[in-house]
Order: C-alpha cells, then structure tokens, then sequence
C-alpha cells in the first residue's frame, strides 16, 4: 500500500502539527515523513485518548507497562483501550487491567452495556465495537481518498450506527454533506460531534462555517469563539473569525484576529489578504481617531470662548 505522507496524516486526522511532534517526543509515535495504515489507526487512539484529557506521558507509561505485562509490541494496535478514573486500562482477551498497577479492573463499559451494538445477527462487545469502527473508519477514508465519496458516506453513516458518539466520523459525514451543500444535515452532524467531544476543536470549526453558509452570522462567531478558546493557535479559525465580524461590522474585533491570523500563518496563501484587511482597519480607524479629536477640540474651544464672555 502506498504509504500516507506526514501532511495526509495531519489532513485525515485532523490534528495540529505540534501534538504529532509531541508524540514523537513522548515516543508514543516513531517520527517519519511516511506513515504505514496501522500507523493511522494508532494515531486515531492516540487522538481520541487525548481526547479524553489523558496526558501523553500517561498513555506513554501505560503503553511501555502494558508492553511489559502482556508481551504485546503494540498494545495500542492489539487491545482496546478505555480511560477509567486517572488511569488508561486495556481490554484483552474478555479482561480488564491496569497495566500500572498490574491490576485487574472491572470494565464498565463491557459490564453494563445497555445497548450493545449488532453487527449482522451477532452482538459485538466494546472490544470488537472498537475494533470495528477503527476499520470502518480508515476504510471510509480511503474510499474519500480515492474519489468514491457515496461508499465513503455509507461507511461513516455505519460508523454512526454503531457508536453515534463518534466525533470524527461525524465530522467526515457532515463534510461530505457541507460539499454538496446540504447544510442543514451538516450543521445537524456537526452539532452532533461537538456535543460528543466538547473539546474537539473542528467541530466547532466547522459548525462556524455551516452557519456562516445559512446565514446566522452571530452563532458562527460563537462557534469561532469555542474553536479559538480550545485550540488558542488555530489559525483558521481566526481568519474566519475575522470575516465574520467584518461582516457585522465589528472591525476592532476583526482586527484583533486578522492580527492573530499574522502571528500563526504570517507567509500563508491567505496571508497577504489578511494583512490587506488589516491594514484597511489600521488606516479607517486611524481617520476615525482623528475625526473624533477634532470635534473634542472643538469642543474645548467653544467651552473657553464661553467662560471669556462671562468674565
């Protein structure tokens, strides 16, 4: 298979460049300019632990004492993993365990499933759930790869079946629909994927774009607003920001962010059209001061010639 380069990692996955080299520098992740399949799926747990507020140096531990405990090179790959408490825990083989403390744990998540997912006649466990929408997932991309994006959205709307929580197959679902300008059921996946992962960025990216498309401008600039509070470096995220209150006419805010927008992607395809922009605001605002100075003068002046004919 042909390898995926570093930049089709940082695209299908939607991660920053800086949380890559973050776990590279953990060594959770081999650093390399090509990445294998599996090397996708082991990247799409890593984001969906951190996810989960696990730290990387936790995972990273976790990983090298499930290692040692089981004999798996690759527990990530071999075992599913679930955050319980402060911990990470692996299931393998219908058990639990904190590879940390050595211990076996109850799985909540196995134990008191209410609704079991059914793949054909059979009822999956979490494991196999897990494992099951790993590949749905990666093959789903691949089809959106390769062009075949109606079999993509059967894969993603499957996913969706199986575990409706999953926030990047909303994400990818609600594309596919935002490109065929069906915006009202990506706002509607997209809404979905936020409220799975409050803390996915481009969810609320993304719903900022959707609603800029239907119109509703002050709820774009809100869903901006989350994107940049969680993800503070988020370029685009500005940008857009900016447009937006350009558009309800809020120019010391859009200064603000095109500014942000300079400091994050100064050399950018986009950049000179944002330095552009804010050098329009620089020079209105500036007339503006100098329009309101001379009224206060004016002001003043007309205040002293009173006070002199009184006297």
């Amino acid at each position: 298979m042909t390898p995926y380069s570093r930049q089709d990692v940082l695209r299908i996955l939607r991660i920053h460049p800086r949380q890559l080299r973050g776990w590279e520098r953990s060594g959770l992740i081999s650093p390399s300019e090509s990445y294998s399949f599996q090397d996708l799926v082991q990247l799409r747990k890593l984001r969906d632990l951190r996810a989960t507020r696990l730290s990387a140096a936790r995972i990273s531990a976790s990983v090298i004492a499930m290692r040692s405990v089981s004999g798996m090179t690759n527990p990530l790959l071999e075992a599913g993993t679930a955050r319980q408490g402060s911990h990470l825990i692996f299931r393998h083989s219908g058990t639990a365990v904190d590879p940390i403390t050595r211990q076996l744990v109850f799985d909540f998540d196995a134990g008191a499933s209410r609704n079991p997912s059914v793949f054909g006649s059979t009822v999956l466990n979490p494991v196999q759930r897990e494992v099951r929408t790993n590949n749905l997932f990666l093959e789903a991309v691949r089809y959106e790869e390769s062009g075949k994006i109606p079999e993509a959205g059967n894969l993603y709307t499957e996913i969706l079946e199986l575990d409706p929580s999953h926030a990047p197959a909303c994400i990818n679902l609600g594309t596919i629909h935002y490109n065929q300008r069906h915006f009202i059921e990506a706002e509607r996946l997209y809404r979905q994927a936020a409220a799975a992962d409050p803390d996915y960025a481009l969810a609320f990216f993304d719903l900022g774009n959707v609603l800029d498309e239907l119109q509703m401008l002050p709820e774009a600039i809100e869903a901006y607003r989350t994107a940049i509070r969680l993800v503070p470096s988020y370029a685009d995220a500005h940008y857009n920001l900016a447009l937006a209150f350009e558009r309800t006419g809020q120019r010391r805010k859009a200064l603000r962010h095109w500014t942000a927008y300079l400091k994050l992607d100064p050399i950018g395809p986009w950049a000179n059209h944002a330095r552009g922009q804010q050098r329009k605001i620089l020079d209105r605002e500036k007339l503006s001061i100098v329009h309101r100075s001379s009224k206060a003068a004016a002001r003043s002046f007309r205040r002293e010639s009173f006070a002199l004919k009184i006297v």
